[in-house]
């Protein structure tokens, strides 16, 4: 069955940096175009980035463009994000979750089949 674990998540002052982390199985993971959401204290979700089969194509939100890298390891079946600067706003919980084949929009819920349980990501000083 499909499983996506996340882990990496934790306490951070603002400025700094953390690498969050999500082991994808049972399924071709290289063939799948990801993305990381995240929910907010108030229970929002929020996409906030995609990537796409290969690695070499990589999307943002505004919020985080700038300040956050999404990278994949298809040797691996693990998904990565690099978080910089971060801020308070910025507390959540990280989801990963694989897009499905046919979808179109990268920042909307429906378009995800899959989503891991999360880590939560706090950033206060």
């Amino acid at each position: 069955q499909v499983q996506l674990v996340e882990s990496g998540g934790g306490l951070v002052q603002p400025g700094g940096s953390l690498r969050v982390s999500c082991a994808a199985s049972g399924f071709t993971f290289s063939t799948y175009y990801m993305s990381w959401v995240r929910q907010t204290p108030g229970k929002r979700l929020e996409w906030v980035s995609g990537i796409n089969t290969g690695g070499g194509s990589t999307y943002y939100s505004d919020s985080v463009k700038g300040r956050f890298t999404i990278s994949r390891d298809n040797a691996k079946n693990t998904l990565y994000l690099q978080m910089d600067s971060l801020k308070p706003e910025d507390t959540a919980l990280y989801y990963c979750a694989r897009k499905k084949r046919l979808s179109t929009l990268w920042g909307s819920i429906e378009s995800y089949d899959y989503w891991g349980q999360g880590t939560q990501v706090t950033v206060s000083s």
